[in-house]
């Protein structure tokens, strides 16, 4: 197993060809957890060794995410079926997430990629409690396959929540979906639902601690309000996207790049950047442009290594870049921006450069699109 950095995530392997990360919140969950078990373990069974308590909990914390990988790679997998491609899986604080290229073609496939992750987390539950009868002689056998059992159901039937984002809120988008034919507005119904979810666990959280259970309460509201996060962000984005109809590439690019030279240490770059304020340049190989450099790309180096570092050794060279053609819808663009976690796409007319889209223009055209602003007009006279 390889432990591979990238940004925030470790990758530790690929299966399926998808690639799995660990994010870095993963660690502390992990740790966490196994130290919650040890404690339960250690009263359920004072008998047993702190050794075994130990070793218990830190395997059943293993399992339990193993656990979370199969739910997810049942999501994966039902994509892969219906052929949509499958970027990554990502395992962090609240569970994990399958990142899926594009949205699914209709509502059939919606709800089937949905439905995949709570059917395997059942049946692994299934699985895990016939695994404990079977081992019911065994103490520690039985205790780690009945938590697990236990985890995996609670697991499912969490998921099953009718808010967005969970798999209930996706579920529940299928059906508005089929029954509305509008993608857009089915995503505005489930995320509004989500927020509905979430801010019941919110409250729910807040009782419990206030009724002597502090931790619980606490966790439980801080998952709420990453789903409220989720859902809102959701949200913004459906807006977002009403906001760029009938917009194309051209209308939201930048023409304006400035150009650099490759040459420029990094240490010289930023202090480019603090002067100008433009945070992504063009930059210029031998007179011909021949790539993007922008200041994150700068941050992913050691800040003792940019005195040493040139422009060109950390830059996206063109060859590498996905990009944009000017007639190309707008929200098509966000779209693969999203995807493919970048925040900057040239766009080009045959071989020639003729501007660069970045998230902040793509905002800019919304809050300007004359079509949008026509309409609103029209509705507040």
């Amino acid at each position: 197993m390889s432990l591979a950095s990238s940004g925030s995530r470790y990758r530790i392997g690929r299966i399926l060809g998808i690639s799995v990360y660990l994010h870095s919140s993963w660690f502390i969950i992990f740790a966490l957890i196994s130290y919650s078990l040890a404690t339960q373990f250690t009263a359920q069974h004072p008998a047993w060794r702190p050794m075994q308590h130990w070793t218990l909990g830190i395997l059943a914390s293993v399992l339990f995410f193993v656990s979370v990988l199969v739910h997810e790679l049942g999501h994966s997998m039902v994509a892969l079926r219906c052929r949509l491609p499958v970027n990554s899986i990502t395992l962090f604080v609240f569970g994990g997430l399958s990142e899926i290229g594009r949205e699914p073609e209709n509502a059939k496939q919606e709800f089937v990629i949905a439905l995949a992750g709570p059917v395997t987390s059942f049946l692994l539950a299934g699985l895990f409690f016939a695994a404990s009868r079977l081992t019911i002689s065994s103490e520690m056998a039985g205790s780690l396959f009945g938590w697990l059992a236990e985890m995996n159901f609670i697991l499912a039937a969490f998921n099953l929540a009718p808010g967005f984002p969970l798999d209930g809120g996706r579920i529940f988008r299928s059906i508005a979906w089929g029954i509305t034919g509008d993608f857009n507005r089915a995503t505005t119904l489930a995320a509004h639902a989500g927020q509905w979810v979430s801010y019941a666990m919110i409250a729910w959280g807040i009782v419990q601690a206030v009724r002597g259970d502090p931790v619980g309460g606490i966790w439980l509201a801080f998952i709420g309000w990453f789903l409220l996060s989720a859902a809102r962000e959701s949200l913004t984005h459906i807006n977002m996207c009403g906001s760029l109809e009938g917009l194309r590439a051209s209308d939201v690019m930048i023409t304006d790049v400035p150009v650099i030279s490759g040459g420029m240490t990094l240490e010289e770059y930023a202090q480019e950047v603090v002067r100008t304020g433009r945070r992504f340049h063009n930059v210029s190989v031998s007179g011909q442009i021949a790539g993007v450099v922008s200041l994150h790309a700068v941050q992913q180096i050691p800040r003792s290594e940019w005195g040493m570092t040139s422009v060109q050794a950390v830059m996206q060279p063109w060859g590498r870049i996905h990009w944009a053609s000017p007639s190309e819808p707008a929200v098509a663009v966000l779209k693969r921006m999203q995807g493919e976690g970048i925040s900057l796409m040239p766009v080009m007319h045959g071989s020639q450069w003729v501007g660069t889209i970045t998230r902040d223009s793509i905002m800019g055209g919304a809050e300007t699109n004359p079509r949008v602003s026509g309409a609103d007009n029209g509705q507040r006279s």
